[in-house]
Order: structure tokens, then C-alpha cells, then sequence
């Protein structure tokens, strides 16, 4: 058993927490989770500050994922091989989502674009055999949905699309019906990006339409053609959808639910109500959501990427609903994390945001002037 398995082991026996238990409280995948805690799998870094913050182990176990005797601990040499290159692109997922959910995506999309190409130029050129091409195809899949990723939140659309369909392709190729799934929804969620709400309901109806669909790709769907419907002007059809997903998160992840939906939580959900009911002009509606999505994400990673968007979200409703004051705390907590955080979606969405304060014909002359430092001090550079 590794260190990490061991010193998790002791918190949950200290806390009475089963595994079962503490899986439906993380959202997390069971069979993942009794991999990681016996020491057969090595946990992501967001794993580990989920089971730190919710046992009270006061950073033990964020430790002890990059404890330098952990290899040696229990987790054997990198394969040689096909099997190690699948080990790699297994580990470089692992690292650069933990870095991407800290720091953000700008400088590290390439890392990631590059282990998905050279994976790509094997395949093309037949240097994988048959028996583990399933394996190989699957884990190129995931690496390229990864690049998919990072290149959107570093404002590459174009390449973020290209990645993102090609992600879509070889899930497929390798039966892959979640990574498939999965790409989906993030071309989901980049059609909301770039303005093609079209494509985004099509894609959500696509996904409701599989049978036996699990339940939190369903929830995650629903979400998704919700805010879809809200770009629209169907308000009525848009609270319907997100009324549904909101029930069904009140139920806990399934053991047919894949553990990329790890996510889909109240965080998730909150953000995109706001940003829905934003859409379908309703900001004194949406603000409440706006802040308890940036509650809930500061609670979970306070220097994280994630918390630097609500915060922007947030920015961007209290305009709409004229809150100047909360509006300048808003602002005012954004300059500390841009010089942490390089996410080109993030600054361009801030961007916006700043325009927005300035040109609101309401805006007090304070709050015009504090955007414009802002915008000169921290992005004319971007």
C-alpha cells in the first residue's frame, strides 16, 4: 500500500467514513476511489484535495502525492512500449489537468497537443498492434479531448474544436461510449462559446436521445441544452431544463455514471443557471446563482482557474443588475489571481466584463475608472 492509500485509510477510519460513503460525498467514481485507497492507482492532485479538505488531514494528503518515496512505495517502473506509452499519456492527463485546474491552460496546451499528435502518428502509420490498440486508442482519445480542453481555455477555438472532434473520432474507434460522450459535451459547451446555440441543442438532444443514458451525462445534457435554449430567448423551455438538472443532482453519482463527471456538481450547475438567466435577462435572478458558484469554487480551490471565472461572471451580472458595490469587490478581487492564473478565455471573458462597467450608462465614475486600471495594469499585454 502506498503512503498516500495508508495516511487516507487512517483520516477515514479516524472520520468512520466507508468508501462508499465518501465517494457519493465527492461525487467520485467507487471503483476509481478503492484503486486509489488501495494503493493501485495513483490519485489525480484534485482527488487529493477533495479527500484532504472533506477528512480534515490538514494537508497530509496533498503531501504525500508528491512525497519523494512514493514510487518506490508501491507503484512499479514505467512500462516500457506500448505500455508505456500509455502509462505516459496516463500521467501527463493526470499532471497537466492538475496544473490547467490551478493556473490555467495558456502554457500547457501545447504539451498536451504534442503527446496527442505523436499518439495520432503512431496510430496513422500502423505502428500499434491489434491487441492493444483499444488501449492506445482510448487514452490518445482522452489526451486529445485534454488538448481539446486547454486550447479552449486558452481561447484557441478553431484548434480546440479540431482537437475536440478528433477526440470524438478515436473515442469512438476504440468503443469508447463515455470519452465519446464526453467530447460531446465540451462541443457543447464551445458552441456556447463561439455563438452557435444551433449545434449546442442539437448535440444535448443527440445525447438525451441514447438509451440508457447514464444519469449524470443526462443531468449534464439537460444543463447544456438549458443554457442553449436561454441563447435563444425560450425561457420557459431553458428554466424547464435546468429545473430537471437541478432535481437530479440531489441524487449522487451512480456506478454507471463515468468518473470524468466528477464535476457536475452544485458549482457547475449554479454557474450555469446564472449565466442562463443572464442570457434571458434576468440578472436580479441571476446573481444569487453567480454567487454561489463563485462561493462554492473559492471554497474548493481559492487560487484556482475556476474561481477567477466566477469572479468575471460575477462582475458581468452585478453590472447588468447596476449592484455597484458588490460590483467594485468583484473587481477589486481580480487582480491578485491574474497574475497566477494564464487563461485567455478568462481574460478575454474580463475583457468584456471591463467594457461593460465602463460603458454602462450607470456606472459610478470610481467603478468606470478602477476597469480601466485594471485593463491597462493587467491586460494590454494578453
Amino acid at each position: 500500500m502506498t503512503d498516500f492509500a495508508r495516511r487516507a485509510r487512517e483520516a477515514m477510519q479516524a472520520r468512520g467514513v466507508s468508501t462508499r460513503q465518501l465517494a457519493r460525498e465527492l461525487k467520485y467514481d467507487p471503483g476509481c476511489l478503492s484503486r486509489v485507497l488501495n494503493g493501485r492507482q495513483r490519485p489525480s492532485q484534485q482527488l487529493a484535495d477533495a479527500l484532504d479538505r472533506f477528512l480534515g488531514a490538514d494537508g497530509t494528503l496533498t503531501d504525500a502525492t508528491t512525497a519523494p518515496d512514493e514510487p518506490s512505495a508501491g507503484f512499479p517502473e514505467e512500462p516500457s512500449g506500448v505500455d508505456g506509452e500509455i502509462a505516459h499519456m496516463r500521467a501527463t492527463i493526470d499532471h497537466l489537468v492538475a496544473h490547467d485546474n490551478r493556473y490555467g491552460g495558456d502554457e500547457i496546451a501545447s504539451a498536451a497537443v504534442r503527446v496527442w499528435r505523436s499518439a495520432q502518428h503512431r496510430l496513422d502509420n500502423g505502428a500499434i498492434p491489434e491487441p492493444r490498440r483499444g488501449d492506445y486508442l482510448a487514452s490518445a482519445a482522452e489526451v486529445a479531448e485534454l488538448a481539446g480542453w486547454l486550447l479552449f481555455d486558452a481561447d484557441q477555438q478553431d484548434a480546440s474544436r479540431t482537437a475536440t472532434l478528433e477526440a470524438h473520432m478515436l473515442a469512438r474507434h476504440a468503443g469508447d461510449r463515455s470519452m465519446e460522450r464526453f467530447a460531446l459535451t465540451n462541443l457543447a459547451m464551445q458552441d456556447v462559446e463561439v455563438d452557435r446555440p444551433g449545434e449546442f441543442l442539437r448535440i444535448a438532444d443527440e445525447l438525451l436521445s441514447h438509451p440508457r443514458i447514464p444519469p449524470r451525462i443526462a443531468l449534464l445534457a439537460r444543463l447544456r441544452r438549458g443554457r442553449a435554449l436561454a441563447c435563444m430567448g425560450e425561457h420557459r423551455r431553458a428554466l424547464d431544463d435546468l429545473g430537471t438538472a437541478r432535481a437530479a443532482l440531489q441524487d449522487s453519482i451512480t456506478p454507471r455514471d463515468p468518473a470524468w463527471t466528477w464535476w457536475v456538481n452544485d458549482c457547475e450547475l449554479s454557474g450555469h443557471e446564472g449565466e442562463a438567466l443572464l442570457a434571458l435577462g434576468d440578472a436580479d435572478a441571476a446573481v444569487p446563482k453567480m454567487e454561489r458558484a463563485a462561493e462554492l469554487s473559492a471554497a474548493f480551490r481559492p487560487e484556482g482557474r475556476g474561481t477567477l471565472y466566477y469572479q468575471v461572471s460575477l462582475v458581468q451580472a452585478y453590472t447588468v443588475a447596476r449592484a455597484w458595490r458588490e460590483c467594485a469587490s468583484a473587481l477589486d478581487a481580480i487582480p491578485p489571481k491574474l497574475g497566477l492564473i494564464s487563461s485567455g478565455r478568462n481574460r478575454r471573458h474580463l475583457r468584456t466584463a471591463l467594457r461593460a462597467v465602463g460603458r454602462h450608462p450607470g456606472t459610478p465614475t470610481h467603478l468606470s475608472e478602477l476597469a480601466r486600471d485594471i485593463a491597462s495594469s493587467h491586460l494590454t499585454a494578453a
